[in-house]
């Protein structure tokens, strides 16, 4: 997609759906003008002020209107859902702590109902906008693909998820080297290249096919910019690399690595630790503040020793670091080289019940708060585990790029406690690996409710 109109779409949705609020709340003290004291209008507007910042906050930390979200309409909605629901209990946060109980909670409900509704107008305004776009043949450019192979079909699908003007016509190849059956009709031969271009009108050629692979390629690109018609080579890296890549350009020039790593942005690392700091410290102040006097006692009544228990873990870039933990042991001499297992007789009776409602992971929660660990990452492993799993894990040390995590993907797909053979540990790190390069702010999220739903509900590795 172009980028300036990727730009001016997102700014309108943005203004849309603040006109979408705004209006709620001017409709809304239209109705009430007589039943609330004019000397209230200041608190009111208050309110209107943290439901438009709480948006705008909520909107950006989530990628509402990020490229890739609004391209498609069934995840536009399907976020713009999910934020308007995370907007609407920040400002019931922000109304229970604020004691503010000069608002009428009429007022409030209608207002935030009129915002929804305003929302969803918005979302099928947005699809008919969509819609004129495609069909609005002025504003659609007209392509063709030549070559028929993994790089054009790969191309093909590209358009289709981010063409919103782009119409592709079909694939240009000979009939020997196409065996199987196309999404896009096969056009015609190379031969007749420029000719059919001519014929449809189209603007532009993607070429999959290298001068290299065929002289000829030379000849069309010349004679297709003499008709006004852009020609570009989309070239096949697999000649040169045999394994996928990331491509990303720092400024003209194409950088490959062997992933996408969304935290190696430091916008999106500003955000994952904006949210650790914030849920660190309430948990601190909140949790920590009682937890730690109750269970401390509780730990020492039963055996002597520390109510803490640190240990070396492996942390971001390989630094090991002391993870915090309330102790459930007893003190013995292979707690830096054997982990818990089922019936561990190491594991005091207070130790088995904060395990397996993983209240013992709490104190870590001071790990994130100084930057050793994250909210959500890989678990940490012991140095030792370190050593070991990285001799038989080609990609173990792959985790470690990211800090450690309270909780993981890997954790709330089942993949916790004990580990019993080497198909645990790679299915781990493969689930870790995943979360490497599909990182989103709301995947933590998701993470964070996952975890918390799994405590409640039980989980059989937990011990």
């Amino acid at each position: 997609m172009n980028k300036q109109f990727e730009r001016y779409l997102q700014m309108t949705l943005v203004i849309l759906d603040l006109f979408a609020l705004t209006l709620g709340y001017i409709i809304c003290k239209f109705f009430f003008t007589e039943s609330i004291p004019v000397d209230y209008w200041s608190v009111y507007f208050q309110y209107w002020t943290i439901s438009v910042a709480a948006w705008l906050l909520l909107s950006f930390f989530l990628r509402t209107y990020a490229g890739k979200i609004i391209l498609f309409f069934d995840n536009f909605t399907k976020r713009t859902a999910q934020v308007y629901f995370l907007w609407i209990i920040c400002i019931l946060f922000y109304l229970f702590f604020s004691r503010e109980f000069r608002i009428s909670r009429l007022f409030i409900v209608i207002s935030m109902g009129a915002f929804g509704v305003g929302l969803l107008g918005n979302r099928f305004l947005y699809l008919g906008i969509k819609k004129y776009f495609k069909n609005s043949h002025y504003l659609i450019k007209k392509v063709i693909i030549l070559g028929y192979n993994d790089t054009a079909k790969k191309l093909a699908k590209y358009f289709e998820e981010d063409g919103i003007n782009t119409q592709l016509l079909g694939f240009i190849e000979d009939d020997k080297n196409v065996h199987e059956l196309s999404h896009y009709p096969i056009i015609t031969d190379v031969s007749r290249a420029l000719q059919v271009a001519k014929e449809f009108e189209v603007s532009e050629i993607f070429s999959t096919i290298t001068p290299e692979q065929n002289k000829d390629i030379y000849d069309l690109m010349y004679q297709s910019e003499k008709e006004c018609i852009r020609f570009k080579i989309v070239p096949n890296l697999s000649v040169f690399i045999t394994r996928d890549v990331h491509i990303e350009y720092f400024g003209e020039l194409p950088i490959l690595s062997l992933r996408s790593e969304p935290l190696d942005d430091v916008g999106n690392r500003i955000k994952k630790r904006a949210l650790d700091i914030v849920v660190s410290l309430l948990v601190i102040v909140f949790v920590l503040s009682w937890l730690v006097p109750i269970l401390g006692l509780l730990i020492l009544l039963e055996s002597r020793g520390p109510v803490f228990f640190s240990q070396l873990r492996t942390g971001k870039n390989k630094k090991p670091f002391y993870c915090y933990k309330f102790r459930s042991m007893r003190k013995n001499k292979d707690a830096d080289l054997k982990q818990a297992t089922i019936n561990d007789s190491r594991v005091t009776k207070i130790g088995r019940f904060i395990r397996r409602t993983s209240l013992d992971e709490f104190p870590q929660f001071i790990n994130v708060f100084k930057g050793e660990m994250s909210l959500v990452g890989p678990r940490p492993h012991m140095l030792k585990h370190t050593t070991d799993y990285s001799k038989f894990v080609d990609e173990y040390m792959i985790r470690q790029f990211l800090k450690p995590g309270i909780t993981g993907w890997a954790q709330v797909n089942g993949y916790r406690g004990e580990i019993t053979n080497p198909d645990q540990i790679k299915m781990r790190v493969n689930k870790d690996l995943w979360y490497l390069e599909n990182w989103t702010l709301w995947l933590d999220i998701q993470i964070l409710f996952l975890t918390v739903y799994q405590v409640f509900k039980g989980d059989k590795n937990a011990f």
